[in-house]
């Protein structure tokens, strides 16, 4: 294999230019104007202060980097008391080859148009700023730059400003205000900020910019020339308010044996959003009784495993501008993740989620979706010498659901009040060649009715550092580390339940390192890792070492998939920057990683290989194999003995179009062989401009799932003396899943739009093949029903049901256990549309339509046009809402 790789790197080697590009001199400063006269915001350019010479110093970053532009562009910057003001003439020998389509707003990087990006460093400390884009069909788009790399940014923080733009026949030109309220920066004169400006050629995939980060290097804030000129401006006592009134009308089907379901629900509301700023460098973002109604459903997921499903962040008040509260991040421009399941410090779906308290018995139930917010504030900026801060405060209500059961009809509280407080601060030192920060979460929950404190921990604490430091002075090798300390208490019986979770296992039999404490009232944990990573230069290499200890929860307000994990991996390749006769770029990467648990048990191993590359066209691929061999599992039998990972092989690969056509396809193939499982899956995006304003995407799904040993349950036996006196029982599971992601964008104008989401989704199951663990740390399974084992099934109390009866020894001694039958057919349809009309600048109205369907009625297996017909004759739940902001 070394020496494969070997011939690989050296014929890729060939096609590398044999004279690279100069370093080019970039511009070191330019100049802001200050005006009295007022700009009228709309690309025509003929206010007096464009007509005098602006700067036309762009260089080529792609993708001939460091070559003159193919076209001649010209800048300026100007500014009064209240806002900056910047605009720009793009010539173009052939504008009628300008590419100009609306897209919806911060759709910045899938859009292929014609484009400008205005980055400004307001604070001058060269590692973070703000973006302003503006397309040549006037699309927008806004966002925060951190930790001076150009990208990923966060698209998610959105500022109040304008911005046109207009093409003729010498070219396209744009016109921006950026009011200073929008952004932060020091007070007192002369101000010294950053700036830097970008345009985007489509035709060529050629970008310009006053100043780039060179092939293989690093940093790009702190390469932006200086913005000077600006003087006599002081940071504005913002304050701005966003007053919003809603009504929501649900639809949902009447029942009428349900007492809890009249078909129809009316549910009117209003709210307030407050943005301060507090000093010259805080702002606070406050919200009361929000309401995230406009935001896009989340996707169905079938789960079969012990993790928790994690879904993205999509609500306004948690996504803006909380950049800050990254964590683990500094200093390093590759963070990668090996078979490690990164712990999440601060998971914002937490506040709000679904009631966690269990319900007794009933036959009617009327629950909450979620957990209402009555208020959450957050706070984000600089304090004394420098240092970046982020806290967030929130407080959920004590919820309620009614329940039904023989006609008696009572509330039980499913969730108390609960307070949850994030506390962010980070530092840079020694020109951000080291840094240092620290992060603490608060959950503390408020109970009236004590049953829910044996379901639900009391209070929880997490307290973490990370920091960073460049081990030369070129900044080519850098250092990362964090560390955290978890702290959950409550009630021995929660203690007790959450020790036993799928998170933790210490019931495990054969873990003589972990064990049940029923008479605990918390539970403390740490968790850790140390990264070296080479930021610069062609060779590729990244090394880590990563570990969370088995009593590690940060669950309240993280996210952690399971704890008990040491993981280890090295991973080297090459990189392929410059364009050679066939590439634009290229890379392969090789790595090995492994897991172990605190008992020195290896969970996990394996050697991966990955291969990129973007064509002359554009068109692209990556492909990567993994090759792992035999391991232990410690959370197969759920909480039972280690079991065998037999040898597994995997393979994806993505390949890509260029997307500047009116269409534009993304495939993505995996497969996965082993005595374990074998699996293959097949997604397709299909991308169609049938218009300037009209995007339509289509990406269905199809996965074919063969899993020899999916967990069914565990029962006890005391003659089962090798499992430790209890039956883990497996099965045969063929999976069969599809699905369709459908997207409408209609972008009527930057400030109109109507989008559109669709998901039906069709999983089904069939368990066949029932077999119980034989021994630990094996692969080996007694088969029910064969050498003298029995599997029976009889009915089961619910109408066409089956039990499985299984006993491993037939007339023996050992006790049977019975298993519902697991077959399952689930079918889900989920869609949302929202119109949103940008009616003034900043206040919103939105008109929202979301429809879902379900059924989980088992069937024969799949059968995809019956599921089809199944879940279209199934009557929707629908549910309208009008939501109306006024910015202030």
């Amino acid at each position: 294999m070394k020496t494969i790789l070997l011939c690989v790197l050296f014929v890729l080697r060939l096609t590398l230019p044999a004279q690279p590009h100069e370093r080019p001199k970039f511009v070191n400063q330019i100049n802001a104007v200050r005006i009295n006269e007022k700009i009228t915001i709309d690309a025509i350019l003929n206010e007096s202060v464009w007509q005098i010479p602006g700067c036309t110093q762009l260089i080529q970053e792609e993708p001939a980097q460091g070559a003159a532009p193919t076209q001649k562009s010209e800048v300026w910057l100007a500014y009064d008391e209240e806002a900056i003001y910047f605009a720009a003439k793009y010539y173009d020998k052939h504008p009628d080859s300008i590419l100009a389509r609306l897209v919806r707003r911060d759709f910045i990087w899938g859009d292929p148009s014609d484009g400008c990006v205005l980055y400004l460093d307001s604070y001058g400390d060269k590692r973070n700023g703000y973006f302003f884009y503006v397309s040549a069909a006037g699309a927008v788009a806004d966002g925060l730059i951190e930790n001076d790399v150009k990208q990923p940014n966060d698209l998610t923080w959105d500022a109040v400003w304008e911005g046109a733009s207009r093409i003729d026949s010498e070219g396209w030109f744009i016109e921006m205000r950026i009011p200073f309220s929008q952004l932060r920066f020091k007070e007192g004169s002369p101000q010294m900020w950053g700036v830097n400006v970008e345009r985007f050629i489509s035709r060529n995939v050629e970008t310009d910019m006053l100043a780039y980060t060179p092939h293989n290097e690093s940093g790009f804030t702190s390469r932006f020339p200086e913005l000077i000129g600006i003087d006599g401006i002081a940071p504005s006592e913002r304050l701005e308010i966003l007053p919003y009134v809603k009504a929501r009308a649900e639809f949902t089907g009447k029942d009428p044996s349900d007492p809890f379901n009249h078909g129809e629900k009316y549910l009117p509301g209003t709210g307030l959003d407050i943005r301060a700023g507090l000093g010259h460098s805080l702002t606070l973002n406050g919200t009361l009784n929000p309401d995230f109604g406009q935001v896009e459903v989340d996707p169905a997921v079938v789960n079969l495993t012990d993790v928790e499903s994690s879904f993205e962040e999509k609500r306004p008040f948690f996504t803006e501008g909380v950049t800050i509260f990254t964590f683990g991040m500094g200093g390093i421009n590759s963070n990668s993740n090996l078979n490690w399941t990164s712990p999440n410090i601060f998971y914002s779906r937490r506040i709000g989620r679904q009631p966690q308290g269990e319900l007794p018995d009933y036959d009617y139930a009327d629950i909450p979706e979620g957990t209402h917010i009555l208020g959450a504030a957050k706070i984000t900026g600089k304090i004394f010498d420098g240092w970046r801060i982020g806290a967030i405060h929130a407080m959920t209500k004590r919820e309620f659901a009614a329940i039904d059961l023989d006609n008696s009809q009572r509330d039980i509280e499913i969730e108390p009040l609960t307070y949850y407080g994030v506390i962010r601060a980070q530092k840079d030192y020694n020109n951000r060649k080291q840094g240092l920060g620290m992060f603490a979460t608060f959950t503390n929950r408020f109970f009236k009715d004590n049953s829910l404190r044996n379901s639900i921990n009391k209070n929880a604490f997490t307290y973490a550092m990370d920091g960073w430091t460049f081990l030369d002075e070129e900044g080519t090798y850098v250092l990362n580390a964090w560390g955290a300390i978890s702290n959950v208490s409550g009630s021995t019986a929660r203690m007790t339940e959450l020790q036993r979770s799928s998170g933790h296992y210490f019931q495990r039999p054969d873990a003589g390192y972990l064990r049940v404490d029923s008479a605990a009232y918390s539970m403390t944990g740490y968790a850790g890792r140390l990264v070296l990573n080479k930021n610069r230069g062609a060779w590729f290499l990244n090394s880590a070492l990563g570990f969370i200890s088995p009593k590690f929860e940060i669950n309240d307000l993280g996210f952690n998939s399971f704890s008990d994990l040491v993981n280890v991996h090295l991973i080297t390749g090459y990189k392929w920057s410059e364009p050679a006769i066939f590439y634009r770029n290229a890379a392969i990467f090789a790595a090995s990683f492994m897991n172990f648990d605190f008992g020195g048990s290896r969970t996990a191993n394996g050697y991966y290989f990955e291969g990129d590359i973007l064509f002359v066209n554009l068109y692209g691929a990556s492909m990567s194999f993994v090759y792992s061999p035999e391991s232990q599992n410690a959370r197969r039998t759920r909480g039972g003995p280690l079991t065998l990972n037999p040898v597994s092989r995997s393979f994806d690969a993505v390949v890509y179009t260029d997307m500047r056509p009116w269409w534009v396809v993304t495939v993505n193939a995996a497969a996965k062989t082993g005595e374990d499982a074998s699996s293959f899956s097949l997604s397709t995006i299909l991308e169609i401009k049938a218009a300037t304003t009209l995007t339509l995407q289509l990406g269905p799904g199809y996965s074919k799932d063969n899993l020899q040993a999916q967990w069914v349950t565990s029962y006890s036996d005391q003659t089962a003396l090798k499992t430790y006196g209890r039956r883990y029982v497996f099965a045969r599971l063929d999976q069969t899943i599809y699905s369709m992601n459908f997207r409408a964008d209609w972008i009527i104008s930057p400030k109109l739009s109507l989008q559109m989401y669709v998901q039906p989704l069709i999983a089904s199951g069939k368990y066949n093949g029932f077999k119980a663990l034989e021994a630990p740390k094996s692969y080996r399974y007694i088969r029910y029903g064969e050498m003298g084992s029995t599997l029976d099934m009889k009915p089961s109390g619910e109408k066409g049901g089956v039990l499985f009866v299984l006993d491993a020894d037939g007339k023996g001694p050992a006790v049977s256990g019975e298993i519902e039958n697991p077959d399952f057919n689930y079918l889900s349809l989920r869609g949302s549309a929202v119109l949103r009309w940008e009616y003034l600048p900043g206040s919103t109205l939105y008109l929202v339509w979301t429809q879902s369907r379900l059924n989980e009625e088992p069937t024969e297996g799949f059968n995809f046009r019956n599921s089809i017909n199944t879940l279209f004759s199934e009557n929707p739940d629908n549910i309208f809402m009008l939501k109306l902001s006024y910015w202030l």
